[in-house]
């Protein structure tokens, strides 16, 4: 049963997640961009604190992300891009996870993530790797509803902001997610 529903979950997530849009470089890295703007705007109207903290940090990292949960299995897919506070420079990023554990919805979110130091950006952007236990339940559908919660310390060194766009989920999973350099678009 469960092998039945894993290749139908990652078709959909990879559908819905898996990049910017665009038909240039030059397009869905604009695309990364304005997703990025959108996203830190609307942090910076919930979480006012949240300009300052990134504005000192080493760095930040802003994903566009969809998540998948399926009764015992949950995928996601997304982008994003990865900004150096001191060089100014940017790294487009992809990211993919999979998990096991209860849950059933779809979730479109946000996630802004904060980096204190310089080594902790570089291990994010080089490495990667961020695997976690979660369980929340989040719900928005056009102007109601909503998932916020202030930052949470994911890793030494790095925070978490998640902004929910749409979708229905609840869920309580481990999962791991891995985010990686976009070949196509660095």
């Amino acid at each position: 049963m469960i092998q039945k529903l894993t290749i139908p979950l990652l078709a959909v997530v990879l559908l819905l997640g898996s990049c910017a849009s665009g038909d240039t470089t030059a397009e869905k890295r604009a695309d990364v961009q304005k997703m990025r703007a959108e996203t830190l705007a609307r942090l910076y109207k919930a979480e006012p604190g949240a300009r300052e903290r990134i504005k000192k940090a080493a760095g930040y990292a802003v994903f566009s992300n969809v998540g998948v949960n399926l009764i015992l299995l949950s995928a996601g897919g997304g982008w994003g891009v990865a900004h150096d506070n001191k060089t100014g420079k940017d790294a487009y990023m992809n990211m993919g996870s999979a998990g096991l554990g209860l849950g059933l919805g779809v979730k479109d979110f946000r996630g802004v993530f904060v980096f204190t130091k310089k080594k902790s950006l570089d291990w994010f952007v080089n490495e990667g790797w961020d695997a976690s236990a979660q369980a929340d339940a989040a719900a928005k559908a056009g102007d109601k509803g909503g998932a916020w919660a202030g930052a949470v310390d994911v890793a030494p060194g790095i925070y978490l902001y998640q902004l929910t766009e749409h979708g229905l989920a609840l869920q309580a999973t481990i999962q791991g997610t891995k985010y990686w350099k976009s070949s196509s678009l660095n």
